[in-house]
Order: structure tokens, then C-alpha cells, then sequence
């Protein structure tokens, strides 16, 4: 395997990077959070206009079929910017299902959309204490040509204005299928719920809600446990760029804050804890990595997956926690930029779940044969 970026994956860093970094200067993050609105469109308009929100999706349908190592490279910029815009939950949890699983009709219906900027989707994986997405309590019957819905799914991202929500239920035959929603249908209900990072959340209501099936319910739990893996390395990619960025920015401050006559950034004390959140964030970064080379191969990564998804929750804390430290009073300013980062951090710690339960859940499988170690 090779993580080494290729010209064109070059490209949609430095580009991306460019555009982000143009319009998401501290200032402008500041007048955006105050605006009210759910996200930032003149972002997502110029990452349409680069073509950018194309980078994973057929150039059928008007993108660049780059692949998900390629879209990881996209979305560790976006961590690095803490950029409010849907790019995640749009491409991630709605246009690679919809890609890999849908029907000609469904694409046709939202790939060139999304491609252009147009069009927004989402996912609704998470319940009510309970995170197994391939094990839905949301409940779909059949009714002649139809299906309805009905269960309560929380934390859904960026749900209103999407064009669709990919809803895992259950059906009555007892198998695990996935459905699209539109949000705005009779039965379905939407209320905002406040996390931790702010970007807008939702717990979504099914009441009989209309579904449209994504695949065939017997490749189901397929498309979930498929699905899972991409989301967990996508929100594992977000929060490289989110600690890298933290990282950098203390490195800076501590080159420039004087004590005694001298920068605090030449301590000792200072130099250790620098010194292990980079090992931390390098420990994130080539398993993240990993994680992605492998899907985007087409390889077996769910052990390869859970590997990256504790080194992300554990390492963010460990980056962040260490960044407010060394910052001192002024890291939780809200008109220093670090207070943005830490909260973008730990919202992607407790997507990803507690890092000491990823790790005994790596360690059991470990000792009972089902997980191996990766090659």
C-alpha cells in the first residue's frame, strides 16, 4: 500500500485548501456562527464550482470518480478548516450508498445534483441508546406497492433541506433494510437537537413515513456494515485535519508567548507534551489512512476500521487536551480560533464513541479469534 498522495489527489488538497482557507478566516467564522444560518453556501457553491463535491462520485453523473481515498483527502481539509458545511453527511452517508447501492432512477434523480451543489443528503443511523446502525429498532412495514416507517432516529446531521434521509429499519420479515425519506413528507418529523460542535442536528420521527428502498432487503445489513465503515474513516479523516490544525496553531503559539525572557515553546515540559500529541495525531494519520487505502480498494478494512476509529477518538482528546494546556486562558477564548477546534473534536470523540470501549472491544476480538491483526 501506498499513502503518498498522487498529482490528482494533490490537487483536490491544495485547491481545497485554498478555497477553505479564503473563506474561512477566524473573522468570517465568527460573522457566519452569528448569522444563523444552517451552513456556509458560499463554501459549498465554490466547492461545487471546483468540482470538488464530485470527487467520489461517476463522471456519468458529472464528477471526477477519484475514489474514497481521494474523498478523505477532502474531508481532513475540511476538519483542518472546521469548514459548516454538509460535505460529510451529503457524500458520505447519502451519494456513496445511493452510488454503490441505488437504482439507475435514484441516481439519475440526485447524483448530478449533489455534483453541482444542488442537492443535500443524510443518513439516520443512530437511535436512542443504541449505535449498531446494522440493527435498527425502526420498524417498516409493506403496504401494497409502498413501505412505511415509523421509529425515532437521533443526531441526524444536516436533515432539514436535504433532498432524502437513508433510514435503516427492520421489516416485518425480520431483515434489515435501508429506505430513503424525504424530510418534508406527511409521518416524518424533524427537531433541531444542539450538540456539541453546533453544526445542526436533528431527531428525526417516522409515523407511517413513506420510504423508498435503497437495494433489496436481503443485502441490507450488507449495505449498512458497508456504509459504517466508510462513515467511521470519514469522521476519523475529519478529525485528522481538525487535530492537525490544533496542533499547528499550538506550535505557533508557543514560538511567540514569552515567559521569563524566553518562548514557552522552548521548555522541556512544553517540548514533551508537543512532542506526544504529534505522535498521537501520526498514530491517527496512518491509521486513518490505512483504513481508507483499504476501502478504497475494495479490500476487508473492518478490522483495519476499528483500529482507526479508537486511535481517533483517543488521540483528538489527547491533541486537544494538550493544546488547551499549553495555550493556557486564552485556548478557551471564543475569539481565539482553538475553542472551534476542540469542540469539533470532541463532537467527533463521542460520534466515534468512548475510546476505552473501542479498545476492549479490540481486545476481545483479538482473544477470541475474530479480529485479526491487519497485514
Amino acid at each position: 500500500m501506498d499513502f503518498n498522495l498522487t498529482e490528482e489527489q494533490q490537487d483536490v488538497q491544495e485547491l481545497s485548501r485554498k478555497i477553505l482557507e479564503d473563506l474561512l478566516t477566524n473573522e468570517r467564522l465568527k460573522a457566519f456562527e452569528a448569522s444563523g444560518e444552517p451552513f456556509h453556501r458560499e463554501v459549498w457553491s465554490e466547492l461545487a464550482k471546483a468540482n470538488l463535491l464530485g470527487v467520489a462520485i461517476g463522471e456519468t453523473h458529472g464528477g471526477s470518480e477519484m475514489g474514497f481515498f481521494s474523498l478523505c483527502v477532502l474531508l481532513e481539509e475540511i476538519g483542518r478548516s472546521v469548514a459548516p458545511v454538509p460535505l460529510l453527511p451529503t457524500l458520505v452517508l447519502g451519494a456513496l450508498p445511493l452510488q454503490q447501492f441505488g437504482n439507475d432512477m435514484q441516481k439519475q434523480r440526485w447524483l448530478p445534483g449533489v455534483v453541482r451543489g444542488e442537492t443535500r443528503l443524510t443518513a439516520a443511523l443512530e437511535e436512542e441508546g443504541h449505535d449498531d446502525p446494522t440493527q435498527p429498532r425502526t420498524t417498516a412495514r409493506s403496504e401494497g406497492d409502498q413501505w412505511r416507517l415509523s421509529g425515532r432516529k437521533i443526531c441526524v446531521p444536516a436533515a432539514e433541506g436535504a433532498a432524502a434521509v437513508l433510514v435503516p429499519a427492520r421489516t416485518e420479515a425480520g431483515s434489515v433494510a435501508a429506505f430513503w425519506v424525504d424530510p418534508t413528507a406527511n409521518g416524518v418529523e424533524l427537531t433541531p437537537q444542539v450538540v456539541t460542535h453546533r453544526q445542526p442536528h436533528f431527531l428525526l420521527e417516522l409515523d407511517g413515513a413513506v420510504g423508498e428502498p435503497l437495494g433489496t432487503a436481503e443485502r441490507g445489513a450488507e449495505l449498512l456494515r458497508w456504509l459504517a465503515d466508510r462513515a467511521i474513516t470519514a469522521v476519523c479523516a475529519v478529525q485528522v485535519g481538525v487535530s492537525d490544525r490544533v496542533l499547528r496553531m499550538t506550535a505557533e503559539y508557543s514560538g511567540t508567548r514569552m515567559q521569563f525572557d524566553r518562548p514557552i515553546g522552548s521548555f522541556q515540559a512544553v517540548h514533551m507534551r508537543a512532542a506526544d500529541a504529534f505522535i498521537h495525531l501520526e498514530g491517527m494519520r496512518l491509521t486513518m489512512w490505512d483504513a481508507a487505502w483499504r476501502l478504497d480498494a475494495n479490500e476487508a478494512a473492518h478490522d483495519t476500521v476499528m483500529i482507526a476509529k479508537y486511535w481517533a477518538a483517543e488521540g483528538g482528546q489527547f491533541v486537544g487536551y494538550a493544546a488547551q494546556h499549553l495555550h493556557g486562558g486564552i485556548g478557551i477564548d471564543v475569539d481565539y480560533p482553538l475553542h472551534r477546534y476542540y469542540l469539533w473534536a470532541k463532537q467527533n470523540e463521542l460520534t466515534l464513541g468512548s475510546a476505552a470501549v473501542q479498545l476492549e472491544t479490540l481486545a476481545a476480538g483479538l482473544a477470541d479469534g475474530s479480529l485479526t491483526s491487519p497485514a
